[in-house]
């Protein structure tokens, strides 16, 4: 992502169907970038050529419908157009979640045939492989929500992108492990304010229910060793050129304990000079016991019952 100013950027954007191209292109179209969809691949050298007078980022979307696709060469294919700064962005989603899409607005999956769609996302996911693993970012579109992924795309692709980005996120190991994270730290040896009647309505971004978690033995000491670890790791990170880092605190519910962490540790990084960007997945989720009790007091053994009593 850097390289002499005077070039501009191109991004293909590419990957599963289903998994939000057409988002994206919109989203970055808002941001000021020159977008085209589905555009045959023997015809991206000539557009990007002309694309680049405006002297604008360029963003091109392709995939297994674009006429002419090759997933194995279109990396190459990039690298060849001479003054522009090349990179790839592939958009991953899980099969489960593209199925849900494909059946709500009745499509057919490009590659399914007269298959079921998860055929041919088998397929698609094996053809587009090479490019997954050229790929300068893997965004997986999963648990995001279109609001989310604006966000994401603006933290990544706006006028400050120049930055690597760097993310806490929240989230709740009941409703699955978070699929964006690079690094990713379980926090359910932590007491549990869910079994607090007081605080099971609040979250970890109120000030009770931080305290509530403090006041553990285990939290001070947890959060000191994350925060030397992260300030240690960052910087190797973005020296080794990863532009964009997405650590993730997990507990059961994903509302109290993760939560609380990534609000600390964002205040303590930011302290450090970094500059954290804040996702909570499972914030607005509705309290469960059941999920407490059969997913989190397993996993806490006795501070776990204790709480209960």
């Amino acid at each position: 992502m850097t390289g002499e100013q005077n070039k501009p950027r191109l991004l293909l954007v590419s990957g599963l169907s289903g998994a939000g191209k057409s988002s994206v292109l919109d989203a970055l179209e808002d941001m000021g970038w020159e977008c085209v969809d589905n555009l045959p691949m023997a015809l991206l050298g000539s557009f990007v050529i002309e694309a680049r007078r405006a002297r604008r980022p360029i963003a091109v979307g392709m995939d297994v419908r674009s006429r002419g696709f090759d997933p194995a060469r279109a990396a190459a294919a990039l690298a060849e157009i001479p003054e522009v700064e090349p990179e790839i962005l592939y958009l991953d989603c899980s099969e489960s979640e593209v199925t849900r899409r494909f059946d709500k607005t009745r499509r057919r999956h490009p590659l399914a045939g007269d298959r079921p769609a998860e055929d041919g996302i088998a397929r698609e996911r094996s053809l587009t492989a090479p490019l997954r693993a050229a790929a300068d970012s893997v965004l997986d579109t999963t648990d995001l929500s279109p609001a989310e992924l604006r966000d994401e795309l603006r933290r990544r692709f706006g006028t400050d992108a120049q930055q690597p980005v760097l993310t806490l996120v929240s989230f709740g190991f009941s409703r699955g492990i978070s699929r964006t994270a690079d690094l990713v730290f379980d926090l359910r040896f932590l007491d549990n304010p869910h079994w607090v009647d007081e605080l099971r309505p609040m979250t970890g971004c109120d000030s009770p229910v931080h305290d509530y978690i403090a006041k553990d033995p285990a939290w001070a000491e947890s959060m000191d060793r994350v925060e030397s670890l992260l300030s240690e790791w960052i910087p190797r990170y973005w020296a080794a050129g990863k532009n964009y880092l997405t650590v993730a605190f997990g507990c059961t519910g994903g509302r109290h304990r993760s939560v609380a962490a990534a609000v600390e540790m964002a205040e303590r990084l930011k302290a450090a000079g970094f500059s954290p960007n804040v996702r909570h997945r499972d914030l607005q989720t509705t309290p469960n016991d059941r999920i407490e009790d059969k997913l989190g007091r397993t996993a806490e053994g006795e501070s776990g019952s204790e709480l209960s009593k």
